[in-house]
Parts: structure tokens; sequence; C-alpha cells
């Protein structure tokens, strides 16, 4: 590279604002292109975001830079999750240990903060409507077309760097102009729509603040996640296609119908759900998997422009946010040596996005379908208390995802063993009646010595 060290990044967003401040810490000057307006003085479109779960990971990669404690405070804690069972039960079930909470936070919110924070470093600049269309990566150049009156510029880097998001124009370029790059893109069958659950009188919550919640219908599902002013943001996670789906219901009465027998809750707390559910759009879940993710140390992608996943397991801001905590890393170990870089970074995330990615995939089936079935629940049941009484030997897929950094293909590793285990001791006889017995706990112990969790 050369010496005034100049960096392009494509991407105003979540991972490419915070990665900025990684890059301006090491004495990079940094140019930001991101093709949206200011969102700090247009305001942020709602209506198709996902409300965020910002876990350990994604803290890890913020207190990094020091600003773990500032983002923690736009946040609300969760400690569990809420199910609203369709015969209109409600059953708790507790994330982590006593203490531990995902946070919820305002996906505009944050890009907002992440972005004044990137703002008052003086090695960075942001420049907004200026949409990336190509990107020569032989020869460091980056087109751009500018949003409002369509004139294009180019600019020359030594270092390019996208953060530009699941239909990224230098992972575009890669796949067409660099030999041999993977290119996989999946669409679940499901999209969603976004939803309001308003505050209450004076901000209060309407439901349990401190949740995350969940109605399980089988082939659909809704979620909800605090906002700061008391309201919940909803997601309906709905097929595009089918007797019951978006498809389907194209009018108000066939809206209000389907919510009212599905969702008789939601419907008694939210009375503008039937608008919003007619005038917010649908978005699409897709999953992307690509590799390499750098070409000659020029060019290197992060985030979702490189490992896009769908929203169930909460992990996909928190697995861009760690891209830059191992970038950070690699960056101090090896200074402007961009090529062994870009190379050991892919070749230690590939792996990991991929386990994370599947992991996402499997939850999706767990929230929609099994957190309604009592055999699931049971397992939730007995693998708390085992969590419980050891807790430096079990540790749930879920804890090691949520509330810990090891590697996601380890964890992943993990919950295929923990699902052995379980599949023999959801067969104890009588387990659903005595799994609290001091009998049923001896049996248990001896599986958990039989699968390794602890020592016999």
């Amino acid at each position: 590279m050369s010496t005034d060290k100049k960096v392009t990044l494509i991407g105003a967003g979540l991972v490419g604002s915070l990665l900025s401040m990684y890059l301006a810490k090491r004495g990079y000057q940094v140019s930001i292109f991101e093709k949206r307006a200011d969102m700090r003085k247009a305001g942020y479109v709602g209506g198709r975001s996902i409300n965020l779960a910002l876990s350990h990971r994604g803290f890890n990669g913020l207190e990094a830079i020091g600003l773990a404690e500032e983002i923690r405070k736009v946040g609300i804690p969760m400690y569990g999750r809420v199910l609203h069972q369709a015969n209109g039960d409600i059953q708790y079930q507790a994330y982590g240990k006593e203490g531990e909470a995902i946070y919820s936070v305002s996906r505009g919110g944050l890009n907002k903060k992440l972005m004044e924070l990137a703002d008052e470093n003086p090695n960075i600049h942001i420049t907004f409507e200026k949409n990336c269309i190509d990107v020569d990566i032989k020869n460091g150049i980056c087109h751009f077309e500018d949003m409002q009156t369509h004139e294009k510029t180019t600019v020359n880097s030594d270092l390019i760097l996208s953060a530009d998001g699941a239909f990224s124009a230098a992972r575009l370029a890669l796949q067409t102009k660099s030999e041999r790059f993977e290119y996989h893109q999946t669409y679940l069958d499901q999209g969603y729509k976004e939803l309001t659950i308003p505050a209450g009188p004076n901000g209060t919550f309407l439901l349990e603040k401190e949740a995350l919640h969940i109605w399980p219908r089988n082939k659909y599902m809704m979620i909800a996640l605090p906002n700061l002013d008391g309201s919940f943001t909803c997601t309906l996670f709905f097929p595009f296609e089918g007797e019951v789906s978006f498809n389907a219901l194209k009018t108000r009465e066939q809206v209000t119908a389907f919510l009212t027998k599905d969702f008789p809750d939601v419907v008694a707390l939210a009375p503008n759900v039937v608008d919003e559910y007619m005038a917010n759009p649908n978005g699409s879940l897709v999953t992307v998997r690509a590799y390499p993710w750098s070409f000659e140390g020029k060019v290197g992608l992060l985030g979702d422009a490189s490992h896009a996943i769908v929203p169930f397991f909460g992990q996909g801001m928190n697995a861009g946010f760690e891209d830059c905590f191992e970038l950070g890393k690699l960056m101090d170990l090896h200074q402007d040596d961009w090529k062994t870089i870009l190379s050991e970074f892919q070749i230690s995330r590939k792996p990991n996005a991929d386990a994370i990615a599947d992991m996402a995939l499997e939850n999706f089936i767990e929230m929609r379908d099994k957190v309604a079935d009592q055999k699931f629940l049971l397992r939730k049941k007995i693998e708390q208390k085992i969590s419980k009484k050891y807790p430096e030997n079990y540790i749930s897929k879920y804890a090691l995802v949520s509330f810990g950094t090891a590697p996601y293909k380890d964890a992943l590793a993990t919950g295929f063993k923990q699902d052995a285990l379980f599949e023999k001791v959801l067969a104890i006889p009588s387990i659903e009646q005595n799994w609290d017995s001091p009998e049923t706990e001896t049996k248990i112990e001896h599986l958990l010595k039989e699968f390794g969790f602890i020592n016999g």
C-alpha cells in the first residue's frame, strides 16, 4: 500500500460504519461511499426492517474500540423469550444464566449512532447518495453513480473494502471478473412484513418488556422486540404462496379475519395492525455463500456482502461486528500487508460464516414449529437444569453462540453432539412425568458421561 494509507469503503451501514472506526484507529484515511441518503437528516425509513438482537459477539466488536457501553444505553436487555401459543398459553424460557441477556436495538437508531461516532473521527469521510455500480478489481477503481444527478464518477484506491450488503456490487465484480469464484444464494419460501404494537399510556409496555416474544404457528410465526419508546416492532414471517400466504391475503377483510383468528392478542393491542399489513412491503429472506472474499490484497468483503444469513439466530449483525474484530486483530498482526490480512481473514472466517448460516436456518424451524412442541419444551427444561448443575461442562448451543465467542463452527459441532444426547434423554421411559426425579437425574448423568460432557 501507499504510505498515505487511504482506503475506500463501500457502505455506511452497521458493519461499514464500525469498520471505518477500526481502520481510522490504525491510522487509515477512510472514504466511505453510501448509496442511501444521510438517515440522520432524511430520517430512517421503516416498514421493512427487523429489529436487531445485539449479543456478546456484537458487544465484543464494539468494545474493541470503546463503544460497547455507549451502545448498551440505547438497547433493552431481553433475558428470555415469551411463547404465545395458539391455545392462549404463555410460557417463558430464559436464554441463559441469571443476568445473561441479548439486547433489542433499533436498526435505524444503531446505524445513526455509529454514523455519528464515525463522523466525529477526522480520518473518516462519508459521502452519501453514491451508488457503487461497478468495481475494477485489478486496478482498484470504484465506479459510482450519484443517486440524484446520475452523474458517474470513479475513485482510485490502493484498498477497497466492501460492506454493502447482501447484493454487494464488489462481490458481483469478484464473481464476474475473477477466476474460480463460488457463489450461491437461496431464498426461503417465507418472507416477512413489519408490524407494530404501540406503546401504552405514558410510554408503558403492553407486553413483558425484557423479553423477545414469539407467536409460533407451525407454517408461520410472529415475533416482537421492545423499543425504548414503549412500542414493540413485530415481524410476521409468512409464506409467499399457498392457501394462507401473502399472495392469498389480498383484501382488508381477509387480513382482518386471519390476524384475528391466529393473533387475537396482537390485534387487541395494535389497533392499526391491519392498516400496517396493507401498507408495509413484503421482505425476502436470503442466504448468501461466496468464496473467496478478497482479490490480491486489493479488494475485500465483510458482513452481508460475503455471508448474508436469515435473521432467526439474531446473528447477522453480530457476525458482521465479529468480522471487524477479527480483521482488527489481523491488522495489528500484519500491519499494512493486506494480501496476507485478507487471505487469513477469509480462511478463518468462511467456515464460521457457513456454520452460523446453517444454525440460522435451523433456528427458523425451532422458533416456528418446535417451540409449540411439548417434547421440545421438555428438552429446554432439562437442558436448563443440566446447565445449572454443570455450568462449566454443559453449555447449550444457544449460549455458545449468544453469550460467548467460541467459533461458530465449534458451536455447531457441539449442537450436533447435544442433539444426539437428547435423543437418548427423551427416550428414557416416562421422562415426561419423571424428568425431575432423582432416578432420571442419575440416568441423565450416565448419558452425560457417555457423551463426554462430564468425566466418568
